[in-house]
């Protein structure tokens, strides 16, 4: 049976701007700044005001007039991701980048080498931490869409294991538009 292990960098956008940036820590930053545009990406500090990537930058304004709006790096932020892939790589060669800041990594028969998937995560977390200065969460588990869900389940700087015996009831209490894809309609 499969193990895979989905990371998901945390509040990555605005991450990389506070590391960058020593004194935009702990401040509400938002990435978005055009009063037409949408949110890139929120903090956690943004996010206790309700600022959520693909909120109107008018909105966000409306919640959060604190907040420190950016316009964001593109080419920055793929410097990092490029750094992310890498370091993801030196675990297993099989990586599959799911967009800029998250990715799968098949850890199937991993063991021998980096001892049982807990091990092997909390491994690749402080590798990322160390080559970045960023937190991330993972998920671990059986299928790439619950490994997903486990991924977002302990946010931020989370790790979330979900065994094959124990998908049933991870995903039970769930609502089911936790399952990735599937939205309203």
């Amino acid at each position: 049976m499969a193990t895979i292990l989905h990371l998901d960098m945390d509040a990555f956008f605005a991450s990389v701007e506070q590391h960058d940036d020593p004194s935009l820590k702990g401040l509400p930053v938002i990435i978005g700044h055009d009063h037409r545009g949408v949110v890139s990406a929120a903090s956690y500090e943004a996010r206790v005001f309700g600022v959520r990537s693909a909120m109107p930058v008018t909105e966000a304004r409306r919640r959060c007039p604190q907040g420190v709006f950016l316009p964001g790096n593109r080419r920055r932020y793929s410097e990092v991701s490029r750094v992310v892939m890498h370091t993801l790589g030196q675990f297993s060669p099989l990586v599959e980048p799911a967009s800029i800041d998250e990715a799968y990594v098949d850890i199937t028969g991993t063991e021998t080498l980096f001892g049982p998937p807990e091990t092997l995560a909390r491994a690749i977390k402080e590798a990322v931490r160390r080559a970045t200065g960023l937190a991330c969460s993972v998920g671990v588990a059986p299928v790439k869409f619950i490994a997903k869900i486990a991924s977002d389940y302990d946010k931020p700087d989370g790790l979330t294991i979900v065994s094959p015996e124990d998908a049933l009831d991870f995903l039970a209490p769930l609502p089911v538009g936790k399952i990735p894809g599937v939205g309203k309609r």
